[in-house]
């Protein structure tokens, strides 16, 4: 479980998903270079259903 200091954990209140799949997201679209429909279907294979445009939303 990765553990956030308070700043940071109010940056994802209010968010659907929990901040370590956000993040984890966030460094797949980053890091490879990926599309939103590439992260989805990544997110998909570990069980977590999000539609790109959702992808989009978290400012990815």
């Amino acid at each position: 479980m990765l553990l956030l200091t308070p700043s940071v954990s109010g940056v994802f209140k209010w968010r659907q998903f929990e901040p370590e799949m956000i993040l984890l997201a966030i460094g797949w679209y980053l890091r490879f270079s990926l599309s939103y429909r590439d992260v989805e279907e990544l997110l998909a294979e570990r069980g977590l259903l999000v539609d790109h445009v959702r992808c989009n939303e978290l400012n990815l």
